[in-house]
């Protein structure tokens, strides 16, 4: 496989070094990316840089994950507008651990030459002096070079410290060390990074004086937005996360399954291994029968099944359509316990209850304006037959909610048009 050209077919190629084409199709190349940790996973975001890892390792080549104990510990300032919090290194190390455990889900740690590892900066610069990183690093780049970057540029009018200022010079060291120590030539990222990348293969040319053989390569991957120019991988509720307990595999699924048509055909190229072959004729199904959401499906099991596994996805599967099927009611009453894990479920707390006169106040204070933001929309949702409960439409905003059915003693379905259900759980 021709990595570069499976870039380019997928739309994932931005920007590279001159040469780099040639010199993967001479030799195994050891690449590297690297992940912030300052969260213990990582979410839909980082999706984009893994899957370059991924096709790179299926390309013959070796990729390296950097786990960025010590560049976490500041913060890179790109696309950021203030600095972030410091965390402690058992934090970050707790983080290493979960991030590492993800991404064994789409690389293979065991396959010889190719094998991926993870790495941590944090091994190399911990023994570093304050002194001794400005001899061995900081002479070797300009102010000016730093200066003309443009994560620093963006920051000039709303401040930024040294800390951040020398993140970029910490980035290329690293990719130094990795040339010097496992013969890494390329590094990888998303475009915002592209002034990082090149500073550190500036770094290696300075240092090692390096003929065309042994050079230092860039490539960048465009950063994933809608259709619309906004950007990709936040839901409601914040970032989709790759951690079950963050984001549970049903609220996983229904993010790919609620992507726009518009998005689709950037989505499945990025998110996915399909073929090329395999994704156009998809795309010709999915346009002869849109609301079939074909593309939808397809990126939803094969993202999901990835991350949460094959017999969490089937479950997952089984749970979207039951909400939404007119048989709701009867199926979630003889639902196994297991497929009822997987489905979104509401709590409604006792002592919420005590503020429930009626149906209008259970949609609405009772399940914390959830569902409903006050209890006069909830009032005018009703009134406008967008309601149902139990699958059953009702148009009384004083309807006794006690009177209510509840399915297997506890679970009530709730209806908010077309597009939304509610399970709520008395407690």
């Amino acid at each position: 496989m021709n990595f570069i050209e499976e870039l380019r077919w997928r739309g994932m190629l931005h920007d590279m070094i001159p040469g780099l084409e040639e010199h993967l199709q001479k030799e195994l190349t050891t690449a590297y990316i690297g992940f912030d940790p300052t969260a213990p996973s990582l979410h839909i975001g980082n999706l984009a840089a893994i899957m370059l890892l991924k096709h790179f390792q299926l390309a013959g080549h070796k990729p390296i994950a950097l786990v960025g104990g010590a560049t976490g510990m500041i913060g890179d300032p790109s696309g950021k507008s203030a600095e972030r919090d410091f965390l402690s290194e058992e934090t970050l190390r707790e983080n290493q651990i979960g991030i590492k455990a993800q991404l064994e889900k789409f690389l293979d740690f065991e396959c010889g030459a190719t094998s991926a590892e993870v790495v941590n900066n944090y091994d190399w610069f911990k023994e570093f002096s304050f002194l001794g990183f400005l001899r061995e690093a900081g002479k070797f780049l300009t102010v000016n070079y730093m200066m003309s970057k443009d994560s620093v540029q963006k920051r000039l009018e709303t401040g930024l410290s040294f800390t951040e200022f020398s993140y970029q010079l910490l980035q290329g060291y690293d990719f130094y060390h990795l040339y010097k120590t496992k013969n890494v030539r390329l590094q990888m990222g998303g475009s915002d990074q592209w002034g990082n990348i090149t500073t550190g293969t500036e770094i290696i040319r300075r240092k090692t004086e390096e003929d065309n053989d042994d050079r230092a390569y860039a490539l960048t991957t465009p950063l994933v937005t809608k259709a619309d120019g906004s950007k990709f991988g936040k839901s409601e509720s914040g970032n989709v996360w790759l951690d079950a307990s963050k984001t549970s595999p049903y609220q996983f699924y229904q993010f790919w399954l609620n992507a726009a048509d518009a998005d689709c055909a950037r989505l499945i190229r990025v998110f996915t291994l399909f073929s090329k072959q395999d994704i156009e004729a998809m795309e010709k199904e999915h346009a002869d029968a849109p609301h079939l959401r074909i593309l939808q499906k397809a990126i939803a099991e094969e993202v999901t099944t990835r991350v949460h596994g094959a017999a969490i996805t089937a479950l997952v599967n089984e749970a979207s359509g039951l909400l939404f099927s007119k048989d709701a009611v009867e199926l979630l009453a003889n639902a196994s316990e297991e497929l009822l894990a997987q489905l979104p479920v509401l709590e409604v707390a006792s002592e919420d209850l005590l503020e429930c006169n009626n149906l209008t106040d259970l949609v609405s204070v009772g399940t914390k304006n959830i569902i409903f933001s006050s209890k006069g929309d909830a009032r005018k949702a009703i009134q406008g037959n967008a309601l149902s409960v139990n699958k059953v439409k009702v148009t009384d905003p004083q309807t006794d909610w006690k009177s209510i059915d509840k399915i297997r003693g506890k679970y009530v379905l709730v209806g908010n048009g077309k597009q939304k259900n509610y399970l709520l759980l008395f407690k």
